[in-house]
């Protein structure tokens, strides 16, 4: 069976751009749920609006691909999730290592789509030595003093972080001595990696922090909508003034 070590995608040779290739597993996610349901094709419109992106879009994506689906039939979903599972390199074994099987190292490992998707988790490496031999999904955890030979012996060009922030980058830099090409980082860090290394990051507390952002625009649109009238909008206090509706407030300072 293939591995990582001596396959690699081919979108880039083949000029898809990055844009692209970052909507592809959207693509494949809503054609996999259509092809369980042994929908045979799918319009442009209906598959763009599983994977919430505008028709328009989805057709320049996929004539990168070659595919044009059909006039009045639209796309061969089965050969859709070929043809977009061989362009991401799912149609092969990449082995993975999972380092730092903390509470979402376990997590991660305990989750069930890896294998469906082209993944095998090959081992599971943590700092601890209590947790040298303990088995988690069925996998048992391997001390760090060995991770280089767990890379070497399996072959792996994929490696996932999920360690404290400040044990992050020396395990990548020991990860990238290795060997490894590819990285996901779940610790709350910027890597810095040679060219060469692809880096992908998820951080939950950000998005967790734009969508906090997002509601309190969205509270802030409410109070304002609430006020119908400008004749009957409240005076705003002046620059400098010591008096507001509820007593004393303090005066506006410059920026």
């Amino acid at each position: 069976m293939a591995t990582g070590r001596t396959h690699r995608p081919a979108t880039r040779s083949r000029g898809i751009p990055e844009a692209t290739v970052a909507r592809l597993p959207l693509y494949l996610r809503a054609l996999t749920a259509l092809s369980e349901r042994s929908v045979p094709t799918v319009s442009s419109e209906e598959l763009a609006a599983a994977a919430g992106v505008n028709s328009a879009k989805l057709r320049k994506d996929f004539s990168y691909l070659g595919s044009y689906g059909t006039r009045g039939v639209g796309y061969d979903v089965e050969y859709l999730v070929y043809q977009i599972s061989r362009e991401l390199g799912l149609t092969q074994d990449w082995p993975v290592v999972i380092v730092g099987i903390g509470n979402l190292g376990a997590a991660l490992a305990n989750y069930g789509g890896f294998a469906s998707r082209g993944f095998r988790v090959a081992a599971l490496i943590d700092a601890d030595p209590a947790m040298a031999g303990t088995p988690v999904a069925g996998i048992p955890v391997q001390h760090a003093d060995e991770l280089e030979q767990i890379v070497r012996d399996n072959g792996v060009s994929i490696g996932v972080i999920s360690t404290p922030a400040g044990a992050a980058q020396q395990v990548c830099d020991r990860l990238v001595a290795a060997g490894v090409t590819s990285i996901l980082n779940f610790a709350p860090t910027v890597l810095s990696v040679p060219d060469g290394v692809d880096v992908r990051k998820v951080d939950l507390s950000i998005e967790l922090q734009i969508l906090a952002f997002h509601e309190q625009r969205k509270a802030g649109e409410d109070t304002e909508g609430g006020v119908q009238d400008p004749a009957e909008q409240p005076a705003r206090p002046v620059a400098g003034s010591r008096k507001g509706p509820d007593g004393d407030m303090p005066a506006v300072m410059p920026a």
